[in-house]
């Protein structure tokens, strides 16, 4: 195991820029998710630790050695990518031992830590089949177990559920985040999806064109986003962002023209400011003295009902109720937010207030 420091990292393809002075520390057994959109970044920042991107300036360590110049195989990392790249012709057993066997190790060796492996991900009735005997969690467990024989110091993964259906990628999920758990080796897992990195990381970097909006827990950045792109980003469905102006009072409220919202404790600083308040769906309730709605979708999933609803000139809000209230498109309601449960956001520069 190893921690792995990043500093400072650009990348550039010719005149492109791509990251722009990407710098985090991961620690040593750490499980650390790149999460964002497309064409974030991420995925490039994970092949350049891995040594198949080269870093433009900046340094990037693996342990207490810096890997800038370092072939990928010496840097003591295990990846798994969103393609199997099983090779067909070779059984389960040979597909997970492959690397070792061409680093020349003997036999007795390899096959212990392919049974080892095996028992680790549940692959033991099948490691006389061919991939395509396989289903396609299988084949994601055994890609995964080719990283595991190695042994590695880190383990690079860049989405590698995204081929799988729903259910299994739910299921897939757990064996990941339980396989770290027994094996405790540094984990970097790159994903466009939230969930994914909410359910599975210790701590999560959400990037954004090239750079780092936020690090943090899970909970630290859906309670306590830094800006709206990372609110808005993190949680689903997202959180519903309304302008407005801070205006003062007993209790400082945000005047969106359609509503005002309450916000208790409002910096008397930023009153008179442009601002954007946040406010999750789940944290809307109903409210006799709340903002006047009118359903226009209800879209009940099972564990809660989903409700988008205008609150006046085509604005749409969505909430999020547990309870199973009988509602209809078309209803009036009345929203208010929960206490204590509303972000304000400079509207001008998007960063928390």
């Amino acid at each position: 195991m190893a921690a792995v420091t990043i500093r400072k990292a650009h990348k550039t393809y010719g005149a492109t820029p791509v990251l722009h002075g990407v710098s985090i520390d991961i620690e040593d057994g750490e499980f650390v998710v790149l999460v964002g959109p497309s064409g974030c970044g991420k995925s490039t920042l994970l092949r350049m630790i891995a040594g198949l991107e080269h870093i433009t300036t900046g340094e990037i360590a693996i342990g207490d050695k810096v890997v800038n110049t370092v072939p990928p195989k010496e840097r003591d990392i295990a990846m798994v990518f969103q393609n199997y790249a099983l090779y067909p012709h070779m059984t389960v057993a040979q597909n997970m031992g492959f690397a070792l066997r061409m680093s020349g190790r003997p036999k007795a060796e390899i096959d212990a830590r392919v049974r080892r492996a095996a028992s680790i991900l549940a692959l033991e009735p099948y490691l006389a089949r061919y991939p395509k005997q396989l289903s396609g969690g299988q084949r994601q467990r055994v890609a995964m177990g080719r990283a595991i024989v190695r042994d590695p110091s880190v383990f690079l993964f860049d989405e590698p559920l995204s081929n799988l259906d729903a259910k299994l990628r739910v299921q897939m999920r757990t064996e990941i985040k339980e396989l770290h758990q027994r094996l405790g080796t540094t984990t970097i897992y790159v994903t466009h999806d939230q969930i994914e990195a909410m359910t599975m990381a210790d701590r999560i970097v959400v990037m954004h064109d090239g750079v780092i909006e936020q690090i943090g827990a899970p909970l630290e950045l859906y309670d306590t986003p830094a800006n709206t792109f990372v609110a808005s980003f993190i949680g689903s469905p997202a959180m519903n962002m309304l302008k407005g102006t801070l205006k003062g009072g007993d209790i400082p409220f945000v005047d969106t023209g359609k509503a005002q919202i309450p916000v208790p404790g409002a910096a008397a600083a930023a009153v008179g400011r442009a601002v954007t308040v946040g406010i999750r769906p789940e944290s809307l309730e109903l409210a006799e003295n709340g903002i006047a709605a009118t359903v226009v979708v209800v879209e009940p999933t099972g564990a809660e009902i989903l409700v988008v609803a205008d609150i006046g000139g085509g604005t749409y809000v969505t909430a999020a109720f547990h309870q199973r209230y009988a509602l209809r498109p078309g209803a009036p309601i009345h929203l208010a937010p929960a206490p204590g449960q509303v972000h304000l956001f400079d509207d001008e520069t998007g960063i928390r207030l």
